[in-house]
């Protein structure tokens, strides 16, 4: 499995973990609570981590074509959820 991680700074990142994992739990299995978060996307598990100051992002997949889908599904949804805050892109590192 290949693994990449990114870390979204925001003193609202529990509150994203949340919203994420609500919307992602319409169509795969999700599990969370206010400080973690793990949602099944189809090309591998998405598991995140929220503390006071931000939010730990880390996607699993097979292949590269697949960890880039699951990078723009989580960046694309957390783009959506913290659009007040104007994020810019992520930053993954593989």
């Amino acid at each position: 499995m290949l693994i990449s991680t990114t870390r979204f700074e925001t003193p609202n990142a529990s509150k994203y973990l949340q919203a994420l994992c609500k919307h992602f739990a319409h169509k795969v299995s999700v599990d969370y609570d206010a400080t973690a978060g793990r949602a099944d996307l189809p090309p591998g598990p998405a598991k995140m981590k929220a503390d006071e100051s931000g939010l730990d992002i880390e996607v699993t997949a097979e292949d590269d074509q697949g960890l880039k889908v699951a990078q723009y599904i989580v960046e694309d949804h957390l783009k959506r959820f913290a659009f007040r805050e104007e994020p810019e892109a992520l930053t993954w590192k593989e």
